[in-house]
């Protein structure tokens, strides 16, 4: 635990650790800014493209169905290549189909780099990874869910602001169907630029022998991690929290401009409101974990996640039956609050579980939300309604919360990580 942090000193950028936490989240923000940047669009592209409801409901899916294999991949080549390495190329390589999609002409088109595009997604799991990897047990949930949070407002932001961007295009006199192209070059961009500066000042592991140790085979470590029944456990209610978030940031511009007759930019600024809840949320997550974890010891974790989930699930059944549009942005921002809190309570919990296979155990329980995400998509295209969908998801939130609660762990696991925990605090007192 030496050379990991005991604290979140936010403006001591000279330390690895505070550089890292910083270049992870905004790393991520990059991502999801770029992964969501065209979502606010849809209601115009929709018209250009004169898409179907069912291809709609295949552009949402693909948004978020190769990010599954993404999360699943650049875990394990976390531990064998480093968080470095391994983001800086994630995020070069991903910035390609953000700007390829300015080029779609044609459904078939645009459908192949919206599934593309959703690569960046899998930034996530290398955003906790790397801030796993430095800091301690008493401090970790809170990095890891602050990081995350911070990360996962790009996607509020490109809610928010690529309407804008696209209104500031059409007032110069752009062309409406050049001008959304034209607003797409502004994520790619990012993602280039924050490449650049991982690459140049984020360090891989804390300064200390020992947590430089050589680690097995990033494949051997995914194997591990699939051995372990609270990896799948936690896999569902990622499902549960984060699945729903991608769902909500996938649809809910359209939602808005189709059941409240709002205008794309009000619609934009509502459903940016749900993303921008992870500026805090996520954190106020992860905080009260490792509070509630102090007090009532490795177990308590599991019991914040379960009630976290509780509380979601009732959201979701209260927004499916807001009339209203003033009723259903409440709705959305308390059970928003609940969602983001529960992904950080999750993202908490995960580097107790295996820390030989942390890689593996990010990479699949980050799978989750996405699987939760392409069941939420297909699950519209079944009902044809988003109203009955997200009363759906509500129940069955309701029903994966009962997985946090199986998240149990060994007599010895439980000492074990008691151990880490006091030898991170002796080192805080020190």
């Amino acid at each position: 635990m030496s050379g990991r942090a005991t604290r979140i000193e936010l403006f001591r950028l000279r330390t690895p650790q505070m550089r890292a936490f910083h270049l992870s989240w905004l790393a991520f923000f990059a991502c999801f800014f770029a992964w969501f940047a065209v979502a606010p669009l849809m209601p115009l592209i929709k018209g250009e493209f004169r898409l179907s409801q069912d291809q709609l409901a295949n552009i949402s899916i693909a948004a978020v169905a190769v990010t599954v294999f993404g999360r699943l991949i650049v875990g394990p080549l976390c531990d064998r290549f480093g968080p470095r390495r391994t983001y800086t190329w994630l995020l070069m390589i991903g910035a390609l189909p953000v700007f390829g999609i300015a080029f779609a002409h044609s459904y078939a088109s645009f459908l192949f780099f919206r599934l593309a595009i959703g690569i960046a997604g899998a930034g996530f799991v290398i955003t906790q990874y790397h801030t796993s990897v430095m800091f301690a047990p008493n401090v970790v949930g809170t990095a890891n869910a602050t990081a995350a949070g911070w990360g996962n407002a790009g996607g509020g932001a490109a809610q928010a602001v690529m309407p804008c961007l696209l209104a500031a295009a059409l007032a110069i006199g752009v062309p409406q169907a050049l001008g959304w192209r034209a607003a797409m070059v502004v994520p790619g961009t990012l993602m280039l630029i924050v490449a650049a500066l991982y690459w140049r000042y984020a360090p891989d592991r804390p300064p200390d022998p020992r947590t430089n140790a050589a680690k097995p085979g990033g494949w051997r470590a995914l194997r591990t991690a699939m051995g372990n029944y609270r990896v799948w456990m936690l896999f569902v209610t990622y499902a549960g929290c984060f699945g729903i978030e991608l769902f909500v940031h996938g649809v809910a511009a359209s939602y808005y401009v189709d059941r409240f007759n709002l205008d794309l930019r009000h619609a934009g600024m509502a459903a940016g409101s749900f993303g921008l809840l992870a500026l805090f949320a996520r954190a106020i997550g992860g905080m009260a974990s490792d509070r509630l974890a102090r007090l009532h010891g490795l177990a308590a974790r599991s019991w914040l996640l379960g009630a976290l989930m509780l509380g979601e699930g009732l959201g979701l059944l209260w927004f499916s039956a807001a009339q209203a549009a003033d009723v259903a942005m409440g709705a959305m921002l308390a059970f928003g609050l609940f969602t983001h809190m529960a992904c950080g309570a999750t993202y908490a919990l995960v580097p107790f579980v295996d820390r030989s296979a942390l890689g593996g155990v990010a990479g699949i329980v980050g799978a989750g939300g996405n699987v939760g995400a392409v069941a939420a998509g297909l699950l519209l295209k079944s009902t044809g309604s988003v109203p009955h969908t997200f009363a759906l998801l509500g129940g069955f939130v309701i029903a994966g919360s009962m997985c946090a609660l199986a998240v149990r762990f060994s007599a010895e696991h439980t000492a074990r990580e008691e151990r880490l925990y006091r030898e991170a605090l002796g080192l805080d007192r020190a």
